[in-house]
């Protein structure tokens, strides 16, 4: 699957994701980038919010997260945090998942829900991954 053309583009399919792996709650996705940081995967990381909502619009604030996705030679990494938990383990995910102490940074047990950020970055990093056609 190519890249969408436009941030936009990319920005509802990620909300998409987040929409379908972490239900009932709805997502909305907010740039954290400045438009001069952010050129393209090749070159820069991508940096944003993701925004709960309940179905009923009202916001959920201790459901929000922030993501990182970032090109490391020819794979997409993706960082997974609580937006307003800063203690809470971060989700690091490559080829698989890791969990860091967000406090001192060594690996740790994933937090009791951390099954779903581990399914939202499986599904946001295969947006990124081109089926092998060799």
């Amino acid at each position: 699957m190519p890249l969408p053309d436009s941030r936009n583009e990319l920005f509802v399919l990620l909300a998409s994701a987040a929409d379908t792996t972490l239900k009932p709650w709805k997502h909305s996705i907010v740039d954290k980038n400045s438009l001069e940081e952010f050129v393209d995967f090749d070159s820069s990381d991508l940096m944003v919010a993701i925004e709960c909502r309940s179905i009923d619009a009202k916001r959920s604030p201790e459901h929000d997260l922030d993501l990182e996705i970032y090109k490391s030679g020819n794979e997409y990494n993706i960082n997974l945090s609580w937006s307003n938990r800063p203690d809470s383990p971060i989700l690091w995910h490559g080829k698989h998942s890791v969990w860091m102490d967000s406090i001192v940074g060594s690996r740790c047990q994933k937090p009791i829900g951390g099954e779903k950020l581990e399914s939202l970055a499986r599904r946001l990093r295969a947006l990124f991954i081109s089926p092998n056609l060799d």
